[in-house]
């Protein structure tokens, strides 16, 4: 007897379109330049001169956030259930995240990331991750030059998640396992990146794996794995394994969740109103 399987296509809260993919390469682009320009910029250049451009690249990076944002709204429909979803599960990760503060690698908020942008997409994750790193820094007091930087590193985490394949078709351990996985390696990275924003502003004379204007690049790109290793590879991997860690144990109850909320929201459903009766 031939059985045939029915496969329900996972809504999106937020579909990514023209305008809103380019606001987001557009912010790509520079958050790429903002972590990189030490490893871009020529030996001997003026690199002290970011410092002082520090806070209009903060300015930059933030409005060009919220034209991502705008895009989706007008583009893709960010409705009120998608605006109402997006602020209970950044409200959920802005108060998680300081529970680990002060304690190596303990930050819950990446697993909730992770399983959001998995359930909701990368256009939501984006979003999510960005709105969740600057509600967080609100509320602990950690709003800086550093904040766009988080941000965008945030964004990417809960994007990638949402970029993962078989969003439709794969479900239990075999997702669990890949989610898992990936918030490993996506822990580490965003660890690495944010090293690249503090990095530079070591001075040389204080440290052999400071930044060094002057050195080539494969001499920077040695001084900054060194700089990784000394300084921040406890954390990074206290980070990962927790991610994963919650992953594995709290996965499956927190994907059931999300994606029967989304069933109930029906995010591609138009919402009407209609007029009183008279």
């Amino acid at each position: 007897m031939a059985t045939s399987t029915t496969i329900r296509r996972q809504a999106r809260a937020v579909r990514l379109g023209p305008r809103s993919l380019t606001a987001l390469a557009l912010v790509s682009a520079v958050g790429v330049a903002g972590f990189g320009w030490p490893f871009l910029a020529p030996p001997g250049s003026q690199i002290g001169a970011h410092a002082q451009d520090a806070p209009w690249l903060f300015a930059g990076l933030l409005v060009l956030l919220v034209a991502v944002v705008a895009a989706a709204v007008s583009e893709s429909g960010l409705g009120p259930k998608a605006v109402a979803m997006l602020g209970v599960l950044a409200a959920t990760g802005a108060a998680l995240r300081p529970i680990g503060a002060g304690t190596a690698g303990i930050e819950p908020m990446f697993f909730l990331m992770v399983l959001s942008g998995r359930v909701l997409g990368p256009g939501f994750g984006f979003v999510l991750g960005s709105v969740t790193m600057f509600a967080s820094a609100l509320l602990t007091g950690g709003v800086g030059p550093w904040l766009p930087f988080q941000m965008l590193a945030m964004g990417w985490f809960a994007m990638g998640a949402g970029l993962l394949p078989g969003p439709d078709r794969l479900r239990g351990r075999a997702e669990l396992a890949m989610l898992a996985g990936y918030g490993f390696l996506a822990a580490f990275a965003y660890g690495t990146v944010m090293n690249m924003a503090g990095w530079p502003f070591m001075s040389a004379l204080a440290s052999n794996v400071a930044f060094d204007p002057h050195a080539p690049l494969a001499a920077n790109l040695a001084r900054f794995v060194a700089y990784c290793v000394a300084t921040s590879l406890g954390w990074d991997l206290g980070r990962a394994v927790v991610t994963v860690v919650l992953t594995l144990v709290l996965g499956p109850a927190v994907l059931r969740a999300l994606r029967r909320a989304t069933r109930r929201a029906a995010f591609e459903t138009p919402v009407t109103f209609e007029a009183p009766r008279q």
